[in-house]
């Protein structure tokens, strides 16, 4: 279960370039900082760029059939021609789930490892994007030139395998990036995080600026290693052993998986799964040597109810409480695969994330409401962090001894814990910086400045397949979900100047509807007696018209309700 270090492809002398050669390095970060997502940074020397991960944030309860937000990339795309690569640390959705809308517009070669790029693979040909990608799969310890820079690929530990750190070295000096990481020393795949690398690089090329992960700067002590989760999956297993156990887990923690299938087949279990990201995630981790399981354990979802309780476990997605996820499903009896009762065990082997309460509980409210014995992370030490905690941060900037140190990834409070950190390891404080979304690090001739307005930080929502979702447009489903909508349809004789029958008007949740005939009488009196006036005075304009019609279903509903609804003014001229 894992890939052995290989050779790797470079010397590491220290290398001093000319003077000359020496020129301003700078970092903008598109997103990832201040808020759990959307990461995205872009590191340019010599007017040559290399694009640090592209990913993705899902939507808050208020943003009304947004399916997730990107990163402003118009920074890129005005940049495009001076893009050398892409670097994907991992292939987790807020660090490559953008990554389809940034190849529509830039062409350039994405590096990283196996189990990433095949993961990424996936969604890239459901986009149309595949063929015309330039993949390039890179391996613990190697060195790759990337236009102006010297990428090292470092292994570290995180909840899905095969994540990079990385040191980009230019003729500025090396800035060191973790990507998300911990400090696991009991690894499930053996993988550990390279810190005598770390310390190599950090003593022979010495490390200008640390950008490091600091999602959980806030703990205390250090995050647990992944493999101690088997304890509490095998107790489970045992606990409940007459009983089916269904698992939720998200679909790239295959190391979280590892276990479960593995626990499971100590009891002579069979193995379904449920999910198309399971599925596709499994798959590729067997391709890939990661998972190893005899295809007898398997059966098929639809073959569950063929067995008794104890003789099945389904491992499936929806532990983060999408609507439509498989758990969401079971949870409010849509599924056609699975119906849970008081034979079921269900265990949600994650952490909610922020943001996501709601559904959560919604779905344990719902399983529980079924008879299922319900596990979670409040009840049951049923996940680990693949995030490092104080302590292993506090390590990582000892071990680096950084000139300039940045936290990166997480929520305002996060990085500020961070910074905090740097400054009881030593650190100048006139050298930490605390930046935001937009913002940009310049260093030049060892002097670092921050540009707080060097690039956009607007959110791009996107809805189904369409982008460019604007506040604009939220703001109005917002309005329309509040206060509801009035449609307000008027027809008027060209030749006459009359309106042709009825002033129609149709609504959706504005008033509850045993109510609103009254309601839509008052409103169609009132538009009609507006519109007459201004068409007797002489009005014809179809826009004046309209502002007429917003203006007095305004008023009318405003008046007879309390409530502004959003009006939809629609003048027909036949």
């Amino acid at each position: 279960m894992g890939i052995s270090p290989r050779k790797r492809s470079s010397t590491h002398e220290k290398k001093s370039p000319p003077s000359s050669q020496v020129g301003e390095l700078s970092v903008t970060f598109l997103g990832g900082l201040s808020k759990i997502g959307r990461n995205c940074m872009v590191l340019e020397y010599n007017k040559r760029c290399v694009v640090i991960d592209c990913g993705i944030m899902f939507p808050e309860v208020d943003m009304l059939g947004i399916d997730y937000i990107l990163p402003d990339l118009n920074y890129l795309y005005d940049r495009k021609d001076q893009i050398d690569g892409i670097v994907i640390t991992h292939a987790h959705e807020d660090h490559a789930g953008g990554l389809q809308f940034l190849l529509r517009e830039v062409d350039a070669p994405i590096y990283s490892s196996q189990l990433s790029l095949s993961l990424l693979s996936r969604r890239l040909d459901e986009a149309n994007l595949l063929s015309k990608t330039n993949l390039r799969e890179v391996h613990d310890g190697e060195s790759h030139q990337i236009g102006e820079f010297e990428v090292e690929f470092l292994p570290v530990t995180h909840s899905v395998p095969h994540a990079f750190a990385a040191a980009y070295t230019c003729g500025a000096g090396t800035v060191f990036h973790t990507g998300d990481f911990k400090i696991d020393h009991s690894p499930v795949d053996g993988r550990r995080t390279d810190l005598t690398r770390i310390g190599e690089i950090a003593s022979t090329k010495e490390i200008l600026l640390l950008l490091s992960d600091s999602t959980g700067a806030e703990r205390p002590g250090t995050t647990g290693s992944e493999s101690s989760v088997r304890i509490s999956i095998d107790r489970i297993f045992h606990e409940h052993e007459q009983q089916r156990v269904i698992v939720s887990t998200f679909a790239s923690h295959i190391h979280r998986m590892i276990q479960i299938i593995e626990s499971a087949l100590m009891q002579n279990r069979k193995i379904a799964f449920l999910g198309r990201s399971i599925h596709t995630n499994i798959g590729i981790a067997r391709e890939q040597g990661l998972l190893t399981f005899d295809d007898r354990c398997l059966i098929d979802i639809e073959e569950v109810d063929n067995y008794a309780p104890h003789e099945v476990c389904v491992i499936c997605t929806g532990s983060q409480g999408e609507p439509l996820s498989a758990l969401s499903l079971i949870a409010s009896g849509q599924s056609r695969f699975l119906s849970v009762n008081e034979d079921d065990c269900i265990v949600l082997s994650s952490h909610t994330i922020p943001g996501n309460e709601t559904g959560v509980n919604r779905i344990i409210n719902g399983l529980m409401r079924r008879g299922a014995d319900v596990i979670h992370d409040e009840n049951a030490p049923i996940h680990v962090s693949g995030h490092a905690s104080s302590d292993e941060l506090a390590t990582m900037i000892a071990l680096t001894k950084p000139k300039f140190f940045i936290p990166v990834h997480g929520e305002h409070r996060h990085m500020k814990a961070h910074a905090e950190i740097g400054l009881r390891t030593g650190m100048d404080p006139n050298n930490v910086f605390l930046c935001h979304d937009g913002d940009a690090i310049t260093i030049a001739d060892g002097v670092a400045t921050i540009d707080h307005d060097a690039a956009s930080s607007a959110y791009l929502y996107v809805d189904g397949n369409v982008g460019g979702i604007t506040n604009a447009l939220l703001r109005d489903r917002r309005e329309i979900g509040s206060d509801g909508l009035v449609v307000v349809v008027v027809t008027i004789d060209g030749h006459d100047g009359e309106i042709e029958g009825d002033v129609e008007v149709v609504t959706r949740g504005w008033v509850p509807r045993a109510n609103v005939g009254d309601y839509i009488a008052a409103t169609q009196k009132s538009v009609r007696e507006a519109i007459e006036t201004a068409l007797d005075a002489g009005e014809r304009d179809p826009e004046a018209l309209k502002t007429i019609v917003r203006r007095s279903a305004g008023a009318a509903t405003s008046d007879t309700t309390g409530r502004r609804p959003t009006i939809l003014p629609l003048v027909l001229e036949v």
